[in-house]
């Protein structure tokens, strides 16, 4: 059976300068809950170098044309952090990375932080990763850029034992350790799902085949669906899993009027195209409006949309 229709969207836990407070990201999360939205999505930085420009790099992680949101010394909320708060203040919405730069954090803690975090929000947590770009976050946590893949997967690794083993070992060569106990587990079966960003290449699809949920595509492969979802599949197919239960992330095609607004209407006519070619998650990137009851009720008005176009109603 083909996974359920979602829809999702972001929280700004980001800054360009001192916001004075982060009331509208608590707005707009207990607005979406409210209005029965699926998914709210934060992104993650720790620290910034001075390279920003090496976001629009590919060849590092990058994304061609991209631009990172905010300068050296923008304001940025560690993103377990800021969902943990979240999940305090809402009671149904499922709270994600959109991605958690996992490596930097060492595996056993995210382990825990992650376990807890699914406990106390009654087993909502998505866990979205991915490698990232910039080199400086990395030698900053003492950590090798070259092979942050390797030290990702060796983090996802470590989370799914402790998750799913009650007297948990672990050897990759680099990392061992025997007769480790974590408690509590996970809510969720098999521990929190863990979505895999990335182009279409073998490393992610073998990422994605050994640990993923879920697709988060990214540059070039997010900018064209419909090649990259068959080449995905079929590189998770190489690795010895059946493709068709992960959830993919799309963007919600937005249509304009002739003022500039969401034309939502003619926008849900695009979504079951979309569905068709493989997309199970959509992230809305819409003007929101920053009140709470204002947002809570544009946003039951996208969510009845949604469930209308994809048969949810």
């Amino acid at each position: 059976m083909a996974p359920v229709p979602r829809i999702s969207i972001g929280l700004t836990n980001y800054s360009a300068d001192d916001p004075g407070g982060w009331q509208p990201l608590v707005d707009r999360a207990c607005a979406a809950d409210v209005a029965g939205v699926d998914q709210v999505v934060v992104p993650d930085h720790v620290v910034f170098g001075e390279n920003l420009e090496a976001y629009s790099r590919p060849e590092l992680g990058g994304s061609e044309g991209g631009k990172q949101p905010t300068g050296p010394d923008g304001h940025w909320l560690e993103p377990l952090t800021a969902l943990t708060y979240v999940a305090a203040l809402t009671t149904q919405v499922r709270l994600g990375t959109g991605i958690l730069l996992a490596a930097l954090r060492r595996p056993v803690v995210l382990a825990k932080t992650a376990a807890t975090l699914d406990v106390l929000s009654g087993g909502r947590l998505d866990l979205g990763v991915g490698v990232g770009w910039q080199r400086e976050e990395y030698e900053a946590a003492g950590l090798d850029f070259a092979t942050r893949g390797r030290a990702l997967d060796r983090s996802l690794a470590v989370c799914q034992t402790l998750w799913r083993e009650t007297r948990a070992s672990f050897d990759d060569g680099t990392l061992a350790f025997a007769g480790i106990h974590q408690m509590p587990k996970p809510v969720q079966p098999g521990g929190v799902p863990i979505w895999v960003s990335g182009t279409v290449n073998a490393l992610v699809a073998r990422r994605l085949a050994r640990f993923g949920s879920g697709w988060i595509p990214w540059g070039s492969s997010a900018g064209d669906l419909a090649a990259a979802i068959p080449e995905i599949r079929a590189g998770v197919v190489e690795n010895g899993r059946d493709p068709y239960d992960l959830r993919i992330v799309g963007t919600l095609p937005v249509v304009r009027d002739g003022d500039g607004r969401p034309d939502l209407a003619r926008s849900m006519d695009g979504v079951p195209a979309l569905v068709d070619i493989g997309v199970t998650d959509f992230r809305a990137n819409l003007p929101i409006p920053r009140a709470r009851d204002a947002a809570a009720e544009y946003l039951a008005d996208v969510v009845g949309r949604f469930r209308r176009a994809v048969g949810r109603d």
